[in-house]
């Protein structure tokens, strides 16, 4: 009998209900689940089938969660790694991933919805707008983690464009320095989201560089947020947007002519 696969399945922000069809499907089939416990919304396990062998992987480390996700490949078709987010983005996916191909244990992976995301749609917030930036940086600041030569946080916001910062909700100080030290001015909108999505908990603070870190302090909002500075937050509330060209009546594309 050869070895399961295990499916690392991005569980998304919090909110079970956003768990992708596919992997609320593996979900349903695995006959062992691995949660990031600390991250994850234990209720997306919810639709784990009886008997299915179901850890949390919150104390556990990299050759802990290695062997286990192994030992259970072994004796089941359908093995499953429950990711907050996106498997992608902050997920340790290929300091796992090598372990089991050493071990010649098959893997595929399911997107999940970002934590990002899911905090602009809280906010009813939008990354991009024509003529104001196109462009969306995923980053965070350097705290026991270092960052790569280039990528500190002044040289990416010194582009304008939207930045999502991760894992930083506890060094705003340097999340404030950084886009000061890009000329981004004490009115600039910020906005932070709490467990975003999550059913009951999630919270919503809009401030400016200037009052954001206290307005969080004041919330004691210390840990699972989002923060999102950029050049677009509030634009619902702005008397004139510039229009995308793609439904201009103006435009012409290959689906419809111009009309004016």
């Amino acid at each position: 009998m050869g070895l399961g696969t295990v499916w690392f399945v991005g569980a998304g922000p919090g909110d079970p209900d956003l768990v992708t069809v596919k992997g609320r499907d593996l979900i349903a089939r695995a006959g062992a689940i691995l949660f990031a416990g600390s991250l994850v919304n234990e209720a997306a396990t919810r639709w784990a089938p009886p008997g299915c062998l179901i850890a949390d992987s919150k104390d556990m480390t990299l050759e802990q969660m290695s062997a286990w996700l192994i030992a259970n490949a072994a004796r089941c078709d359908t093995v499953v790694r429950l990711q907050t987010g996106d498997p992608a983005l902050y997920g340790t996916l290929i300091e796992l991933v090598q372990p089991l191909d050493a071990a010649g244990v098959p893997v595929a992976v399911v997107p999940g919805v970002s934590s990002a995301m899911a905090s602009a749609a809280a906010a009813v917030e939008s990354f991009t707008l024509p003529e104001v930036t196109q462009t969306t940086i995923f980053t965070r600041v350097e705290g026991r983690t270092p960052m790569p030569d280039g990528e500190d946080l002044a040289a990416l916001a010194a582009h304008r464009t939207t930045l999502c910062i991760f894992l930083s909700i506890t060094l705003l100080h340097k999340v404030e320095a950084g886009l000061r030290a890009a000329g981004w001015s004490d009115d600039a909108p910020v906005l932070v989201v709490h467990k975003a999505s999550w059913p009951g908990e999630e919270r919503i603070v809009r401030g400016t560089l200037a009052t954001i870190k206290q307005q969080c302090r004041d919330a004691g909002i210390v840990s699972q947020a989002m923060v999102i500075a950029s050049p677009t937050l509030g634009a619902r509330h702005w008397p004139e947007l510039t229009r995308s060209r793609l439904y201009d009546p103006g435009f012409t594309h290959r689906f419809r002519k111009a009309t004016t």
